[in-house]
């Protein structure tokens, strides 16, 4: 369907950006003159605490600004990638961007020439600067990580070469991979990235077991290319660590954030100490599914028959407003002018980017751009992607805009509340024991792959960066070898690790942008723990919550999870959601006697 063909109030309303195209080249040019006027600050900046405030000033109003035009053009060239309007809109948006990063690579070194004790004096002596000081503790926090001006500039100079191994796998996995066919259906099927997640669900075994191989022999013979490559990635993350003064790149990764290793290292110990949980749940699919040996190909598929339910949007966004309900009549008020303030792109069109996500900018209401199919995964997927929306709405509306963004570390915690709440939902309305059965196992499945997968990615990612540290050889034998033990140890006796799962380490995308996946898990541990607080009516539960949405990134996210009494250097909020999945394994194993 053509994007002209879909009706307006199934549409996002981007006119809440610019009414005009003389308003976004305004504010284009006005952007760039405040760009200009940041680099007649050089040598400047912390020369005053009149200096200090001027240059936060102008620059919180250039990034504003950018930030609005830059998130205004990928909203719009992501409705149709075909529109040439949108594509020059993106391309100048990228340009202005470039623009800004060359203009302005002197201002986080010349910050930081200025000793934070003077800074401190600085907020002492001038009140207007109140505003900035915890913005200004963030950017002190890398004092002793900051190399002199110079050296700051040949990393500037030399940072688009950083990236390389990243831009080297993307182009291979997303350009230059070609897959097998398979017959399904008397159908020859190219497989593909699109497809290998429904073809591993196809209740054919033979098609599965086949899919599987098929899409691994592209990565075991490519495993020399890719093992070099992400060898490079890990060699540049030590290099960065070292150059910065970090004691490990997993230190650096998480420093951003203030987030200590234990956290790091307390999610991976937690999880060890509680697989059996997993294993039990392995052993119910082999049951269910009838099989004398489970192999990685079988974990995938959906344990019922169930003919899946269709909805309609209006269905959709129904079944979302009851099953939020628990959030308070504020949250639902505020939730329900997504739906009638056209914060929404519902429908797919031709050339619309695929997925889901939310995007906007401060000052703009949040936007999500949806491809509703109708299935049950796409409403759960409207309430995720609004878990952002609101995330957003709540924090852009409650703090300044130094302080409105919320860190990734939090990023994933309100989208999987709404996600847990909708679970809860339909679990509680099913029709039939089948019904009931389906949506407690897609449960089971989520936190599978969202907590004990991503935790057994992350602690790979810490023992291959341990290895280079220690001066130990990492050979495309040690990254497979050290991959297969691990999913031996996750999943257990009841699932046969199959010697292709062994080269999975090789198709994650993840794993070039390091330390980054375990974010996943505690984010979904978090938001279980907060959910189940909220479902048991726990005294202050919602108002908690609703502060926590409303903190955005005004104190370090640890802070600010304890808003909701979650404290992640714990492994109580962890425990929880283990009691959560235990709970759910117990139903699922009642009612499998019913349904099989």
């Amino acid at each position: 369907m053509k994007r002209s063909e879909i009706k307006e109030e199934d549409k996002w309303d981007l006119t809440k950006y610019f009414k005009s195209t003389k308003e976004y080249n305004d504010l284009y040019k006005e952007t760039k003159k405040l760009i200009e006027e940041i680099t007649k600050m050089e040598n400047k900046i912390v020369s005053s605490s009149t200096s200090l405030y001027e240059y936060l000033e102008l620059d919180l109003k250039a990034n504003y600004n950018l930030e609005k035009i830059y998130t205004y053009s990928y909203l719009y060239h992501y409705s149709d990638m075909s529109n040439i309007e949108g594509l020059k809109l993106k391309d100048k948006a990228d340009k202005l961007l470039e623009f800004c990063n060359e203009k302005t690579s002197f201002t986080n070194s010349e910050l930081l020439s200025a000793p934070y004790s003077k800074i401190k004096e600085y907020l002492k002596e001038n009140k207007n600067l109140e505003k900035y000081a915890f913005y200004l503790e963030k950017i002190f926090r890398y004092e002793e990580h900051t190399l002199s001006k110079e050296e700051e500039k040949i990393i500037s100079m030399a940072s688009n070469t950083f990236g390389t191994p990243d831009n080297v796998f993307s182009a291979l996995d997303n350009s230059d991979a070609k897959f097998p066919t398979i017959i399904v259906n008397h159908k020859e099927i190219e497989i593909n990235h699109s497809n290998y997640a429904e073809l591993m669900n196809n209740k054919d075994r033979k098609v599965r077991e086949e899919t599987f191989k098929k899409y691994y022999s592209f990565y075991i013979n490519h495993e020399n290319t890719i093992a070099e490559n992400y060898k490079g990635q890990i060699k540049e993350d030590l290099f960065m660590s070292k150059v910065r003064k970090f004691n490990s790149p997993l230190e650096m990764s998480l420093y951003n954030d203030n987030i200590p290793v234990k956290v790091y290292k307390n999610l991976i110990k937690t999880i060890h100490e509680n697989l059996k949980p997993m294993y039990e749940y392995m052993e119910l699919r082999k049951e269910f599914l009838g099989y004398k040996d489970l192999h990685m190909y079988d974990i995938y598929v959906d344990l019922t028959t169930n003919k899946l339910q269709k909805f309609t949007f209006d269905e959709g966004k129904d079944i979302v407003l009851n099953a939020l309900k628990p959030l308070g009549d504020t949250y639902i008020k505020d939730l329900s002018k997504a739906f009638t303030d056209r914060w929404i792109d519902k429908f797919p069109n031709d050339n619309k980017r695929s997925g889901a996500y939310q995007w906007g900018s401060y000052g703009v209401t949040p936007f999500v751009s949806l491809n509703f199919s109708g299935i049950e995964d796409s409403v759960s997927t409207t309430a995720h992607e609004l878990g952002h929306a609101m995330h957003s709405y709540y924090s852009d509306k409650n703090q300044e805009y130094q302080y409105a963004q919320y860190p990734i570390f939090l990023a994933e915690i309100a989208s999987t509340v709404n996600e847990v709440l909708v679970n809860e939902y339909m679990i509680n309305n099913a029709k039939s024991d089948s019904e009931k059965f389906l949506y407690i196992t897609s449960f089971l499945d989520k936190y599978r792959a969202t907590v004990y997968r991503q935790t057994m990615f992350a602690e790979f990612e810490m023992i291959i960066h341990d290895l280079e540290r220690n001066g130990k050889s990492i050979t495309k034998e040690v990254l497979a070898s050290t991959y297969l033990e691990l999913n031996k140890l996750y999943y257990g006796k009841n699932v046969i690790s199959d010697d292709e799962i062994k080269y999975e380490w090789s198709r994650i995308p993840h794993f070039y942008t390091p330390f980054y996946v375990y974010k996943y898990a505690t984010g979904f541990t978090a938001a279980l723990a907060i959910a189940s607080d909220i479902l048991n009516n726990k005294e202050n539960a919602k108002e908690n919550y609703l502060e926590f949405l409303s903190s955005g990134g005004s104190k370090y996210p640890l802070e600010i999870l304890k808003k909701c009494h979650v404290d992640m250097t714990k492994e109580e909020p962890i425990i929880k959601g283990i009691k959560m999945f235990e709970d759910k394994l117990k139903m699922a194993k009642k009612l499998a006697k019913k349904v099989k």
